[in-house]
This record gives structure tokens, C-alpha cells and sequence, in this order.
């Protein structure tokens, strides 16, 4: 019974001294959270994009938190909206930003980029890029495998059945950029969504020279420079074989659109131009 006894206190003493150890444990080794960054957290989107820059929500949170302004902070996911929630949480003002979208650069469909040969792989565009150029003459267009459709969380990107291309959709696309950093080939980038969802942009990047790139592709850029000289707003240069439109100087004239003899510089969500009447004979007889 002493015996039982013994063992009872003992292990008692024994949990005793590890329960201490314990608290004073905690309390040295304690980290202090913020309330803030959970407020902040609760009200984000939790999708763990990345598109903020940060590691997901709560690393995006943190920093919100931590610095002393909200300016070079926003959310993509959750647009001014979310941001403007976060702003009241922590008594901040937050600018609000141009709206962004996912571009696909690239317009060389299988009736515009003809196939050479065919690809017998794992359907990866990384593994493929890492292997040759793709399946047809431009080595720098989409290859069409879909690494971009599986990098999207918002189910905001497909590859069109005919064309093989990847599309945009706008409503769903929240700017986060993962699209851009999956494509191996460099076509998506991020540009300004334009007033009324209106952009022009050059929808290729093949470097080559002029002839080469036509022979490639029939839709490729050949940096002949026209929607250059046409630019009055220092919008557009040509770089490396091609033609490139800065969406902060491009004020969507669309006179590039009319000079580009390859048709590379798409007008997305324009009407359509009305037609200019005919002139009469009354009218040219004043003109002359």
C-alpha cells in the first residue's frame, strides 16, 4: 500500500513540476498576435492566391497590419471592395487602383500557325517548353496544353476547343497574376482592363524578323513600324523584331488597329464603327 502510495505522490510531484516548467515556458516563448491581422484576415477572400505578393491571405494580412499606409497594398481577389473593409478595420485610407486583367499575347490559332509536327508527351506546357519550340514554326506562341487553366482558382481561363488558345474570362478573372507566372512562353501579362472593358494590345510576341515571323505565323507582328508613326501619344515602340503598346500612354484610339497590316493588334469590346456615309455629287462638287 506504501509502496502505491509512493508512486501516486511521486508521479504527482512529477506532473506538478512539468506543469510549471510548462507555463513558464509558454510565457517566455509566447508570440504575440495582433487582433488585427485576424480582423483583417476574416474579411479577405482565404483563396491563398498570391496575387498580392504576399503568401497567401494571412501573409497579406500581416503586412496590411504592420505598415504604416495602405499605399502599394491591394488585394486582386477581392478588389476595392475587400480593400476598402480593410482600410476600415485598421482606420486607413486606401487608393484605389486601376482595374487589371489577364491578356493572352498570343493569336496564332491552328488556321493562322499551321501545325509541323506533333507532340507525343506528358500535356504540360513546362515540360514541352523545356523540350523544343512546339508543335509549330513559331517557337513562341501558346503551345496549348493548359498550364495556365490549372494554375487559375477562379476557374477564369480555358483553352478554346478550336482554336486551341487560351480565353479570358473577364468577369471572373480576379488579376492575380498566377496565369502569368505558369505560362512558360511568357503570352499572359497583366494589363490595365480599359474603360468599359476596352483594350488594345499587340496579341503576339515572336521575335523574329519581319519575314520569318509571317512565314510562321500569319497574324504575327513584323515590326514594320507603322503603328509606331501613327501614335501620337509616344504609346507604342519596337523592340527586338516587335511592336509593344504601353496601356498607361494608349488612349484607345485605335488608329494602330487600322495601319497594322498582319492584323496582330486585336480591339477587344469596341462597337463597331459606324460607316461614314457616301458623298454625294453635290457634296464633292463643293469639296473640289
Amino acid at each position: 500500500m506504501d509502496l502505491i502510495l509512493s508512486a501516486v505522490i511521486s508521479l504527482g510531484v512529477i506532473g506538478a513540476v512539468g506543469a510549471v516548467v510548462l507555463y513558464f515556458a509558454s510565457r517566455k516563448f509566447n508570440v504575440y498576435e495582433n487582433p488585427g491581422i485576424g480582423l483583417v484576415n476574416d474579411v479577405l477572400p482565404g483563396v491563398n492566391c498570391g496575387g498580392c505578393g504576399f503568401p497567401g491571405c494571412k501573409g497579406f494580412a500581416e503586412a496590411c497590419v504592420k505598415a504604416d499606409s495602405l499605399d502599394g497594398l491591394f488585394c486582386p481577389a477581392g478588389g476595392m471592395e475587400v480593400m476598402s473593409k480593410v482600410a476600415g478595420i485598421l482606420g486607413r485610407e486606401v487608393q484605389s487602383a486601376v482595374p487589371m486583367i489577364a491578356v493572352v499575347r498570343c493569336a496564332g490559332s491552328c488556321e493562322q500557325r499551321p501545325h509541323v509536327n506533333i507532340y507525343d508527351g506528358v500535356l504540360s506546357c513546362a515540360i514541352a517548353a523545356s523540350l523544343y519550340g512546339g508543335e509549330t514554326g513559331c517557337t513562341y506562341g501558346c503551345l496549348g496544353f493548359g498550364d495556365c487553366v490549372e494554375s487559375c482558382l477562379f476557374d477564369a481561363i480555358h483553352i478554346n476547343a478550336q482554336t486551341l488558345l487560351p480565353e479570358v474570362v473577364e468577369d471572373a478573372c480576379a488579376s492575380c497574376g498566377a496565369c502569368v507566372k505558369a505560362c512558360p512562353k511568357n503570352i499572359i501579362e497583366l494589363r490595365k482592363k480599359g474603360p468599359k472593358s476596352r483594350r488594345i494590345f499587340v496579341s503576339c510576341v515572336n521575335k523574329d524578323q519581319g519575314a520569318d515571323a509571317r512565314k510562321e505565323c500569319n497574324v504575327a507582328c513584323i515590326a514594320c513600324g507603322k503603328c509606331e508613326k501613327v501614335c501620337a501619344f509616344d504609346a507604342i515602340t519596337i523592340e527586338n523584331n516587335l511592336a509593344y503598346i504601353k496601356f498607361n500612354k494608349c488612349t484607345l484610339c485605335r488608329k494602330c488597329v487600322k495601319v497594322c497590316p498582319t492584323h496582330a493588334i486585336p480591339e477587344v469590346n469596341f462597337p463597331p464603327e459606324k460607316e461614314k456615309p457616301p458623298v454625294t455629287v453635290e457634296e464633292n462638287e463643293i469639296r473640289n
